[in-house]
């Protein structure tokens, strides 16, 4: 059979390969002092190029001009490189959700280029290593433009991770954006042994996960002859209780749900969100998780769709420990970024409510939560970025005592975001959850539904907590400042607080769109 690339197909991810790529170059051959300055417009023209090349594309499949896009079509489906991608509406509709991250998140690592100490920062030029100029470049904070090429090919592999359509593509796009992440989380320029104890935690731990992935792919080829989905699908309808395929299925299942941070294989995820720079926690904690979820639905509801009764009961019980155990632990931690980590792993239980229904509209659900929780994800840490004292963040929640006097503005806005972490009404948390659970119950997961109810409450506490500590404590001496950011940190904020509102107050759209992309192509 000739093999085929559909180079229109999938033109979202080859933009952003080889915008990659030219970072590479510009890394490689561009003097120090202009690399900023080229690595920026590169960075952003080619999210922004891609975000509209997938609308427009999507846009004329709907309108039926199938030639815009190289490739035949029934409605938003289409299979392309000789069937190892699938273009569908879940998985346009996740690369979508992607770019607008990572476009925000492209923000807050540009935040980077200034150091948030300022004078004081620069004032220590003298006692860096190197020349006089090269002191007083790394003063200015410009010295990281390293993580540009890193961050484009992440994005890649985001991109390619919930269309894959084969175990093997699948397993190339989770190291393609793993590597560079496990990289970048041992870049912060302060606490660098924190940082780099997360990196190696976070690699090692993420090793683990590939190799499970990898040796259930193995068995599930040696059951099914292949690794495409479709045809697994077909091939194990009838070997349903063949030992190694359930075996080759649970493998699997622990390399995704690593990734998307569920217990019990979320050890990982509050060292790392500790101990990383705020802006990769910012894109990490949102992008990773999306991209996860979407290659997750893809594989059990498309390749393991036929084996729902066998990996239900399993889903059921880590949905609910990771539910309880995150809300629960994260009520005990001082420490406000590790509150979130813990934070982000019970709503993964929420998520996988959706997973457990096992119908379109839990598809479509997990889909608009996605969409607003890694909004919520960047503006909360953006937000905590901004909150420092004399040795950088302040994570500490004590240092947070009095802050809604000290600077109300900020304040009120991480109110918000916690509120819609919450899932307080008129905040996109709460459209997010109640479409969650209402497709739970539609799925018969009626007991995995009061579960999380009686989890967002206890949840209800701990954002509480710090609302109270920001607004109703007196401030100490220990109460931290909010240093002034630059233009890009406020688009970041000023994009995610809209979007939290938006979906919020006039929800209706978003829904409506993704009840249309709520099919996967088989």
């Amino acid at each position: 059979m000739k093999p085929s690339f559909e180079y229109a197909a999938l033109a979202p991810i080859v933009i952003m390969l080889t915008a990659g790529v030219l970072s590479v170059v510009i890394e490689a051959f561009v003097p120090r002092t202009y690399r900023r300055g080229l690595q920026l417009p590169l960075v952003f023209v080619s999210i922004a190029g891609s975000f509209v090349y997938l609308v427009s594309s999507a846009t004329a499949i709907l309108n039926g001009d199938a030639a815009m896009t190289g490739g035949q079509y029934q409605g938003l489906r289409q299979i392309a490189a000789g069937g190892s991608v699938a273009i569908d509406g879940p998985g346009m509709f996740t690369q979508g959700t992607l770019l607008l991250v990572a476009f925000v998140g492209a923000l807050l690592f540009a935040e980077r280029s200034v150091d948030p100490q300022g004078d004081a920062f620069a004032s220590r030029a003298s006692t860096l290593p190197g020349s006089e100029d090269e002191r007083q470049f790394t003063a200015q904070g410009w010295s990281q433009t390293e993580i540009w090429p890193l961050f484009l090919f992440a994005v890649s592999g985001m991109l390619l991770f919930p269309v894959s359509n084969d175990l093997l593509t699948m397993f190339i796009a989770l190291e393609v954006l793993s590597l560079p992440l496990y990289l970048l989380a041992g870049m912060a320029r302060r606490r660098r042994l924190l940082s780099q104890e997360a990196s190696l935690k976070y690699f090692v731990l993420g090793a683990f996960s590939s190799a499970f992935f990898l040796f259930g792919s193995a068995l599930i080829y040696s059951v099914a002859g292949s690794m495409t989905f479709g045809t697994v699908a077909t091939a194990l309808t009838d070997t349903l209780q063949d030992p190694i395929l359930l075996t080759g299925v649970g493998l699997i299942a622990v390399g995704l749900l690593f990734k998307v941070g569920a217990v019990p294989f979320h050890q990982w995820t509050p060292d790392v969100y500790q101990g990383s720079p705020t802006p990769l926690v910012a894109f990490m904690g949102a992008g990773t998780k999306i991209a996860a979820f979407g290659a997750l639905f893809r594989t059990f509801y498309v390749a393991f769709g036929g084996l729902r009764w066998e990996w239900r009961p399993m889903m059921w019980v880590i949905a609910i420990l990771t539910m309880v155990v995150g809300s629960i632990l994260a009520v005990t931690q001082t420490d406000i970024k590790r509150m979130l980590a813990y934070s982000s792993v019970a709503h993964t239980g929420f998520i996988l409510i959706a997973l457990v229904a096992t119908t379109p509209s839990g598809i479509s659900s997990s889909l608009f939560y996605l969409l607003a929780y890694g909004f919520t994800t960047l503006g909360v840490f953006a937000l905590v970025s901004l909150v420092r004292d004399s040795t950088g963040e302040a994570t500490h929640l004590s240092q947070w005592a009095g802050l809604g006097k000290k600077s109300p503005v900020v304040a009120s806005i991480f109110a918000l975001f916690l509120f819609a972490l919450a899932g307080i009404p008129l905040t996109s948390g709460f459209t997010g959850k109640f479409a969650v659970f209402t497709a739970g119950v539609e799925g018969g997961a009626n007991a995995l539904v009061i579960v999380a109810v009686v989890s967002s409450a206890i949840a209800a506490f701990f954002y509480a907590r710090v609302v109270v500590l920001m607004f109703f404590t007196p401030e100490t001496e220990n109460t931290a400042d909010v240093v002034i950011p630059s233009y890009f940190t406020i688009a970041a904020i000023g994009i995610s607080t809209a979007v939290t509102l938006l979906l919020g107050i006039v929800p209706q759209p978003v829904l409506d769109a993704v009840v249309k992309a709520g099919v996967f192509v088989r």
